[in-house]
C-alpha cells in the first residue's frame, strides 16, 4: 500500500492515520490525517510549515495504483494524545465567507445560488438542476455556508462540489460513473450491515406546508394514508409545485424495495458519493440490484485500507 499527501508545497513522509468522509447530504467532505508526534526520534514542528487554508491532496492505493480521494483545504492543527491531527476541509471551506444581508423575491434556485457564488468566487461553475422557487429568501448575518445549508435543509436537494462546480440536484439524479461498480458479496464485500426491505413494508405519508410572506399557509401530501408521518415546514415558499416536488424528494428516498444500510468494501474498486453500484447476492440472485450511493467513509493506516459505503433507495 502507498500513499501520496501535499499540504501545501510539502509532501508528507509520516502518517499513521487518514479518514476521508464524503456525502451527498453533507455540504462538506472533509478528511482528518493523523500524524506520529516524532518522526525518527524528532519532534514534528509542522505549525512553522503549513497553515490554515493550504491546499491538501491526498491518494493512496496499492502500488503504482494510487488513486487521488480528497482535494480540499486545512482547517486546523490540533495535538492530542502524542499525535498531532490535520482537519481539512474541500472547497466548502472557502464558503464560511459572509454574504451581504438582503431579501430576495421571487427567486428561482438557480440564481440564488449565482447570487451566493458571485460573493465568494465567481470562479466556480454551477450545475444545478433543480426546478425550485422561492417566494422570499431572507439572508441576514449569515455566510454562504449558512445560505447553502438552509437551501439543503429546505429543498432535500444533494449539494456538493466537484471540479470546481457547485452541484444542486434532486436525490438520485446525478450519477457520477459511468461504469456500474460491483459489490460481490461473496467476493468484495469484507463486513455487511445491510437489511433487506419490500417497498409495502415502508408505508410513509408526507405533508409539506409553506408559508408566505404574508403568513399565508399552503400544504401538499404525497404517499401512504395512515402511513408514518413526516412533516416540514418551509417559510418564503407557496409554490404548490415546489411544496409538491420537496415532498416527492423526501417521498422518494424511504419508499422502495431493496437493501438499505452500508456495507465495508477495500480500496479498490474505487467508489464515492453519486456512483452507481452493483450489489450481487449468489446465494440470493433475486436481491441483486443497482444502487446509489448516498456516502463514504474511507480509512486507511498501517492497517491496511477499507472503504465503508452507505446506499440510498434501489435504482
Amino acid at each position: 500500500m502507498e500513499y501520496q499527501i501535499w499540504i501545501g508545497k510539502y509532501r508528507l513522509l509520516a502518517v499513521d492515520s487518514v479518514s476521508i468522509r464524503k456525502s451527498v447530504e453533507s455540504l462538506s467532505d472533509t478528511a482528518t490525517i493523523t500524524l506520529p508526534a516524532t518522526y525518527i526520534n524528532k519532534s514534528i514542528e509542522i505549525e512553522q510549515k503549513i497553515s490554515k487554508g493550504d491546499k491538501v491532496e491526498i491518494g493512496f492505493g496499492y502500488g503504482d495504483n494510487i488513486q487521488t480521494e480528497f482535494k480540499g483545504y486545512l482547517n486546523s492543527i490540533s495535538t492530542d494524545d502524542k499525535a498531532v491531527k490535520l482537519e481539512c476541509e474541500d472547497d466548502i471551506f472557502l464558503f464560511r465567507k459572509s454574504v451581504k444581508n438582503e431579501e430576495l423575491k421571487n427567486i428561482s434556485l438557480g440564481d440564488l445560488l449565482k447570487n451566493i457564488v458571485s460573493q465568494v468566487d465567481g470562479t466556480y461553475k454551477i450545475s444545478c438542476d433543480y426546478d425550485f422557487k422561492y417566494e422570499k429568501f431572507v439572508v441576514r448575518d449569515a455566510n454562504a455556508w449558512d445560505v447553502l445549508k438552509k437551501i439543503q435543509d429546505e429543498t432535500k436537494a444533494n449539494i456538493y462540489f466537484k471540479d470546481d462546480t457547485l452541484h444542486v440536484h434532486p436525490q438520485y439524479s446525478e450519477i457520477g460513473n459511468d461504469k456500474t461498480v460491483i459489490y460481490d458479496f461473496s467476493k468484495n464485500v469484507e463486513k455487511s450491515n445491510l437489511k433487506y426491505k419490500k417497498a409495502d413494508e415502508r408505508k410513509y405519508f408526507v405533508e409539506v406546508e409553506g408559508i408566505g410572506k404574508d403568513g399565508k399557509r399552503i400544504s401538499t401530501n404525497v404517499g401512504t394514508t395512515g402511513g408514518e408521518k413526516r412533516s416540514i415546514k418551509i417559510y418564503g415558499v407557496t409554490d404548490t409545485a415546489s411544496l409538491k416536488k420537496r415532498a416527492e424528494e423526501e417521498l422518494k428516498q424511504i419508499v422502495y424495495t431493496g437493501f438499505e444500510g452500508d456495507f465495508t468494501g477495500w480500496l479498490v474498486p474505487y467508489c464515492e458519493p453519486t456512483y452507481k453500484i452493483m450489489l450481487r447476492d449468489t446465494d440470493y440472485p433475486e436481491k441483486n440490484g443497482e444502487y446509489y450511493v448516498l456516502a463514504t467513509e474511507t480509512s486507511f493506516s498501517h492497517s491496511g485500507g477499507v472503504r465503508k459505503i452507505r446506499i440510498g433507495k434501489k435504482l
